[in-house]
C-alpha cells in the first residue's frame, strides 16, 4: 500500500512536469452563437435575453433574442439562466514575469538600475506560466504586464491568457511607462539608532529633480544629432509624443498634486494615477485635469490611524460617484496569486454603494479605456474582440461566480488549470487501483 502511494506521488510530480505548457485553443473555425444569456455589457447596459455571435474572433451581433433568435447560427449555447460578461482585464499586473517568489531564475520582473524606459516587460512574460492560468476560470482573461523596481521601472505591454509565447500572447506592445514616484515622508530607520516615527524625506525633491533632468536630458538628446546610440534615452520619444501612456505609481496627497504639476511641466497628455490611496482628498484636481486613476487593491487596511476603517474599500466607488475615471488594479504582497481575486475588487464597490453595472465598468470598460484597448475589449459590442465568458452566476459575487465557457479572441479556452486535470485523471486512476484489489 505505502509502494503505491510513493509510486503514484512520483508519478503524479512527473507528469506535472512534463506537462509544462497547457495547450492554447485552436483559432475559431465555426460561428458561435449564445443564446438566451443576461448580458452585462460592460458599458452599463443590460440585455436580459440576448443573442451574442461571434465569427473569426470577432464580435457581429449582440442583440435581443426575443427579436434575432432566428439569427443565431455555427455552434449554438443555450445559455438560458445564464449571464455572459466580457472578459475581465488585469492592470498593472505582474503574471508571468515570477513564477515562484523563491526561486531567482523565474523572477524575472525587475531589473538593475534607477532610470529603465527602455526595458521591456513583453520579452520576458512566460506564456506557459501555470500561475497566470489560474486567472482565467473566475473571467480574467486579459492584463496589463507590467514591470517592477527602479525609478523607470520600463514598459508595459497588454495580453491575452491563453498563447503558445508572447508574441502570440501580445494585444499591445509597449503601452505605457512605469514610474515610481518618491515619498515625501520617510520612517526613521530604527535598525541605525534613527526615532522610527514619520518625517518629511529630505530626498523628496532631490529624487523629483532627477527625474526631471532625466526628461530634460532625453528631450535634448533626441533634439541633437544622435550621433551614438542611447536607449534609455531613444525610449522616451514615444513619452513625448504622448503615443506611450505614463503611468506614475503614487499614494500621497502631496506626491499626487506634485504629479499633476509634473504633467502639466512635461505636457504629458497620457498620465495615470496608480495606487492613489489618497486621491479622494483632490478627486476634483484629478476630474479637470482629465487623470484616470487604477486604484489599488481594495481588501487592505488603512495606511494611518486618522484614516477612515473603509477608505480602500470604498475608495472606487467615491472617485467615480466624483466623476474620475476609475479602474481597479491588485499590486501588493502575494499579488499574482491574488490577481485571481479581481471580479470580488469589483463585487466590494457594490457593498460599498456602486450600482452592479457601475462596478462591472471598473475591471472591463473603464480599465479598457485607460489601458488604450477600448476599440477591441472591455465591452460586448459589434466588431470588438470575441473575449469574454459564460458564468452559472453573478461573476462579482465569489459565493455564485461559476464559468461554465470562456472564450479568447474567439477561441474556446479550458477552464480547468494543468494541475487539476492531472489530479482528477491520476485520482481516477487510484480509485480504479483500490476498487480492483
Amino acid at each position: 500500500m505505502k509502494l503505491f502511494n510513493i509510486t503514484f506521488i512520483l508519478a503524479f510530480i512527473s507528469v506535472l512536469g512534463l506537462n509544462a505548457q497547457q495547450m492554447p485553443a485552436k483559432k475559431q473555425s465555426e460561428a458561435v452563437s449564445i443564446v438566451g444569456a443576461t448580458a452585462h455589457i460592460g458599458n452599463g447596459k443590460v440585455i436580459e435575453k440576448s443573442l451574442i455571435i461571434f465569427e473569426d474572433g470577432k464580435i457581429t451581433k449582440v442583440g435581443d433574442a426575443s427579436t434575432a433568435a432566428s439569427q443565431a447560427k455555427g455552434m449554438i449555447i443555450n445559455a438560458e439562466g445564464k449571464h455572459v460578461y466580457p472578459g475581465f482585464i488585469a492592470p498593472n499586473a505582474s503574471l508571468g514575469l515570477v513564477e515562484i517568489d523563491a526561486v531567482k531564475a523565474t523572477d524575472d520582473e525587475d531589473e538593475i538600475g534607477e532610470m529603465l524606459p527602455h526595458i521591456r516587460s513583453l520579452i520576458a512574460y512566460n506564456a506557459e506560466s501555470q500561475v497566470t492560468e489560474t486567472m482565467r476560470p473566475n473571467g480574467v482573461l486579459m492584463g496589463q504586464i507590467a514591470p517592477r523596481g527602479g525609478f523607470i521601472s520600463g514598459t508595459s505591454s497588454i495580453v491575452q491568457f491563453d498563447a503558445w509565447n508572447w508574441e502570440d500572447a501580445a494585444i499591445k506592445t509597449d503601452d505605457g511607462l512605469h514610474i515610481n514616484w518618491p515619498n515625501s515622508v520617510r520612517r526613521g530607520r530604527w535598525w541605525m539608532g534613527e526615532d522610527p516615527s514619520v518625517k518629511p524625506s529630505k530626498e523628496y525633491q532631490d529624487d523629483i529633480n532627477k527625474l526631471k533632468s532625466f526628461f530634460a536630458e532625453a528631450k535634448a538628446y533626441l533634439a541633437g544629432d544622435q550621433k551614438e546610440n542611447n536607449l534609455p534615452y531613444l525610449a522616451m520619444e514615444t513619452v513625448f509624443t504622448c503615443d506611450k501612456k505614463v503611468y506614475v505609481h503614487v499614494n500621497g496627497e502631496k506626491e499626487i498634486l506634485d504629479v499633476i504639476a509634473f504633467k502639466k511641466a512635461e505636457e504629458l497628455d497620457n498620465l495615470v494615477i496608480v495606487g492613489a490611496y489618497d486621491a479622494l482628498n483632490i478627486a476634483e484636481e484629478l476630474k479637470e485635469n482629465n487623470i484616470p486613476v487604477l486604484t489599488g487593491r481594495p481588501h487592505s487596511l488603512p495606511n494611518q490611524d486618522g484614516d477612515d476603517y473603509d477608505l480602500p474599500y470604498k475608495l472606487a466607488a467615491e472617485l467615480t460617484k466624483k466623476g474620475v475615471l476609475v479602474g481597479i488594479e491588485g499590486s501588493g504582497d502575494m499579488e499574482r496569486m491574488n490577481s485571481r481575486n479581481l471580479p470580488f475588487y469589483a463585487g466590494t464597490a457594490v457593498a460599498f454603494g456602486l450600482d452592479k453595472e457601475e462596478a462591472l465598468k471598473l475591471i472591463t470598460s473603464n480599465t479598457a479605456k485607460i489601458l488604450g484597448i477600448d476599440g477591441l475589449a472591455g465591452t460586448l459590442e459589434e466588431g470588438k474582440d470575441a473575449t469574454l465568458f459564460i458564468s452559472e452566476g453573478d461573476a462579482l459575487d465569489m459565493r455564485t461566480n461559476k464559468l461554465t465557457d470562456a472564450f479568447i479572441q474567439g477561441r474556446k479556452i479550458s477552464l480547468e488549470t494543468r494541475q487539476t486535470k492531472l489530479w482528477k485523471r491520476y485520482m481516477q486512476k487510484y480509485e480504479r487501483q483500490e476498487a480492483s484489489k
